[in-house]
C-alpha cells in the first residue's frame, strides 16, 4: 500500500513538472516568435517604427559619439538604440511592453551589442535617466510636453531629438526632413538642454540683466543711469552669445558664473547677484 501510495505521488510530481516545463516552454516559444504589429496599443501611445534612414539622421543631428550616453524613451523594438550602440555609445532603452524589450534585447544580442545596448521594462515617467547625454523619442506631443520640465532639469548641453513631433512651446534649435528611404514619420527636432541664466549679474561695474524662455534670452546691460537692451542674444546648453550696441560677447556659462570674449578678443567674467 504504501509503495502504491508512493507511486502515485512521484505520478502526479513528474506530472506536475513535465506541466510546468511546458509552459515555460510554450512561453519561450511564443517570446522568441513574437511579432510586433504596426499600430498596436500601448501605454500611452500606439506602435510605429521609425524608420531606420529617421534613426540615422536622429543620430546624426545628435552628433553621437561614443562618449555618449544615450536613452531612448518608449524604445519600441530597439532600432534606435541597436544602432547607437554600433556608432560605439553607450545605449539604453526604456519600455513598458515586456515583449517589446524581450525583443530588443534578441535583436541586440543578434547584432552583437548586448554589452552596450541595454533594454528595460519600466514606465518611462518613473524612470531616472538624469546621466544621459543625448535622448531620443518617438512619442506625442502631450507626452513630450510631460517630459520637457524632467529634460530641462537635466545637464546643461544635453541633445534631445524627436521624431516628429514637438515639445509645445519649447522651439527646437534644429529641424530635418528625410526624403530617401522613408514614407512617414519623416522629420526630426533637436533641442540642447539650456544653462539656466535668468537673473542679474555683475559685469564688471556694469548689470547684466538677463530673462529667459528656454535657448532665448532678452535684457539690459546697465551702466549707472545708462540702460542698453541686448539683442541677438541666446544659449546653445552651457554657450552664451548676446551683443550689445556694436559689441558682440560670447562665453560659457558655469553655474553662477560665466566667461568668454568680445569680438574684439576682450575678455569679460560675470558672476550671479545675489537675490
Amino acid at each position: 500500500m504504501q509503495t502504491l501510495q508512493k507511486s502515485l505521488v512521484s505520478a502526479v510530481l513528474c506530472a506536475m513538472v513535465w506541466h510546468a516545463s511546458a509552459a515555460a516552454q510554450t512561453a519561450a516559444d511564443k517570446a522568441s516568435t513574437y511579432e510586433p504589429t504596426v499600430g498596436q496599443s500601448g501605454k500611452d501611445v500606439v506602435w510605429v517604427p521609425t524608420p531606420q534612414a529617421l534613426v540615422d539622421r536622429m543620430l546624426e543631428m545628435a552628433e553621437l559619439t561614443p562618449n555618449d550616453r544615450l536613452v531612448d524613451l518608449g524604445s519600441g523594438d530597439g532600432r534606435t538604440v541597436i544602432t547607437a550602440a554600433k556608432r560605439g555609445a553607450t545605449a539604453r532603452g526604456i519600455e513598458f511592453n515586456p515583449d517589446m524589450v524581450a525583443l530588443a534585447q534578441r535583436a541586440a544580442k543578434a547584432e552583437g551589442v548586448a554589452d552596450k545596448a541595454t533594454f528595460e521594462q519600466a514606465d518611462i515617467f518613473k524612470s531616472d535617466f538624469s546621466d544621459a547625454t543625448v535622448v531620443t523619442l518617438f512619442l506625442l506631443p502631450s507626452l513630450n510636453e510631460r517630459l520637457r520640465p524632467i529634460i530641462l532639469e537635466m545637464k546643461p548641453g544635453t541633445r534631445v531629438v524627436s521624431n516628429s513631433f514637438t515639445m509645445g512651446d519649447w522651439q527646437p534649435d534644429e529641424s530635418a526632413q528625410v526624403s530617401e528611404n522613408c514614407t512617414a514619420y519623416c522629420n526630426a527636432h533637436k533641442w540642447i538642454v539650456p544653462a539656466k541664466v535668468a537673473g542679474t549679474w555683475a559685469l564688471g561695474d556694469k548689470e547684466l540683466v538677463l530673462e529667459q524662455r528656454y535657448q532665448m534670452l532678452s535684457g539690459s546691460l546697465r551702466e549707472g543711469n545708462n540702460v542698453t537692451p541686448i539683442t541677438d542674444a541666446r544659449l546653445e546648453g552651457e554657450v552664451i552669445q548676446f551683443t550689445v550696441g556694436d559689441q558682440r560677447y560670447t562665453g560659457r556659462v558655469s553655474g553662477k558664473s560665466m566667461s568668454g570674449n568680445t569680438q574684439n578678443n576682450a575678455p569679460w567674467q560675470a558672476s550671479l547677484s545675489a537675490s
